[in-house]
């Protein structure tokens, strides 16, 4: 048996920078991996493929619709080539995932292939694919496993013709008619991908709105964007059936008035959000709670009811994201090694990878308005920016909230071209508590789409935006 003073079950976003924050802490450590590569679903069926398909889909659609206003003429035809496509993100996906190898060598993290489970609450059963099982031993542990997409208890997925994101980053055809089951980030993101490349894409929301937990400042200029695009959006749509019949998918729905809506295509993705996954660990043997959503329950500290165990990422409570997940993972490393660290969840920034791009901190108008906080608003248009016009990006908005007596910043929305760059802005101000009238006496440099919030910001004091 092998003894670590740490051992990180789940290699993710928040498993790895875990890893490694405990070995340059000074601690032995161990991270276990149930697939052949590291990163998790993100860095392998997530986050990082997702974007590579994103950006090329987006090259795409600039050549054959923009080129020519830039006085950029294609002589000949601008073809398809899905499955190059998909080789080159997946060159990504190896490069990033090869990386993450580099780091855990550099770092003399000792790497576990293979499923671990608790057999008590300082042993760990490493089970191999060929069998063969090993055990490891810690002082701490670490549960980092992630989520897996959710399901819909009516829908079968055979991940051929209904399917979910992991199948649609590997698709062999761009679909003539792909249906889209949610109006999240990952259903809209996908569809976008695909829309670009050709396809028909109708997106079906239960809500009424698309990117429902956004402000509905977002969700409405992020609409009015994917209809100009020709993606159809049925919101206040309750889906009650997905049938798959040879080589098409059809849909049936309910509309707010109850009116039965069918919708045939020949690909339904269903991206209706994850759940935490932990199948397999046998949380059981290390006597490890749960809440009533399969969440493991953990304290402020990430501490679970056993206090020497860990749980961090979209296992747990909160935002399913991999840089919630990361801060998490060195907050945890940090934590067992007597430091005090802290990580304020309003400041986590939450972002949409379409374009525009979508990206948010703080608090939405909503959030605010059911607080009872008295606020003033800011926003500012994308296409008022001289960069935004040299880069035919006119979409969007800034939308700064201010507290309406001390002017802090308590929220920022953008949605624009490189929102996803700038919400890094707004996160630093809100981390100093920062005024809106502070923003607006910081230089921005011109012409930039950072302007935006400067001016934003300028619109929140004394409404004196400059260039509306």
């Amino acid at each position: 048996m092998t003894k670590f003073d740490v051992a990180i079950i789940g290699s993710g976003p928040g498993g790895y920078v875990a890893a490694i924050r405990c070995a340059q802490l000074g601690m032995k450590t161990a991270l276990i991996e149930k697939y052949n590569t590291l990163g998790g679903t993100c860095l392998n069926v997530g986050c990082i493929p997702s974007k590579a398909l994103l950006d090329s889909s987006h090259h795409y659609e600039d050549t054959v619709k923009h080129f020519d206003d830039h006085g950029i003429e294609i002589d000949g035809s601008v073809l398809v080539n899905l499955e190059k496509m998909i080789a080159r993100k997946q060159s990504v996906v190896d490069q990033t995932t090869a990386g993450l190898d580099y780091l855990m060598k550099k770092n003399e993290i000792t790497v576990f292939q293979g499923l671990g489970s608790f057999k008590d609450q300082h042993t760990i059963t490493v089970s191999k694919a060929d069998g063969v099982q090993e055990e490891v031993q810690a002082s701490h542990v670490i549960i980092a496993t992630g989520s897996k997409p959710n399901n819909l208890p009516f829908i079968a997925l055979d991940k051929e013709r209904v399917i979910t994101s992991t199948e649609a980053l590997k698709l062999k055809e761009v679909p003539k008619h792909m249906i889209v089951v949610g109006g999240g980030v990952i259903g809209l993101e996908l569809g976008q991908v695909y829309s670009r490349l050709g396809a028909e894409v109708t997106v079906v929301e239960y809500m009424d709105r698309i990117i429902p937990t956004m402000d509905s400042g977002l969700s409405k200029e992020l609409a009015k964007v994917f209809k100009k695009s020709k993606v159809k959006i049925l919101t206040s749509h309750q889906v009650t059936a997905v049938t798959r019949d040879n080589d098409s998918v059809v849909l049936k729905a309910t509309d707010k008035s109850g009116k039965e809506v069918e919708l045939i295509g020949d690909y339904c993705l269903v991206s209706v959000g994850r759940k935490p996954y932990t199948d397999g660990l046998n949380l059981e043997a290390a006597g490890i709670e749960k809440d009533e959503r399969g969440r493991v329950s953990v304290n402020a500290h990430l501490q679970t009811n056993i206090s020497h165990i860990y749980a961090i990422g979209d296992v747990i409570q909160g935002a399913m994201l991999a840089h919630k997940a990361e801060e998490e993972g060195t907050f945890v490393a940090e934590t067992i090694a007597g430091q005090q660290p802290h990580i304020d969840y309003n400041l986590i920034p939450n972002v949409v990878y379409t374009w525009p791009e979508v990206a948010a901190v703080g608090k939405t108008e909503e959030q605010l308005k059911a607080a009872g906080v008295t606020y003033k608003t800011g926003q500012f248009p994308m296409r008022a920016l001289g960069r935004s016009r040299a880069s035919m990006d006119l979409d969007g908005f800034v939308k700064i909230l201010a507290d309406a007596t001390t002017d802090e910043v308590l929220g920022v929305h953008i949605i624009g071209a490189r929102a996803a760059d700038l919400i890094a802005e707004a996160v630093v101000a809100m981390e100093y508590r920062a005024s809106a009238e502070d923003i607006s006496r910081m230089s921005h440099a011109h012409p930039t789409f950072a302007e935006a919030i400067k001016e934003a910001a300028l619109a929140a004091t004394e409404d004196r935006a400059l260039h509306i």
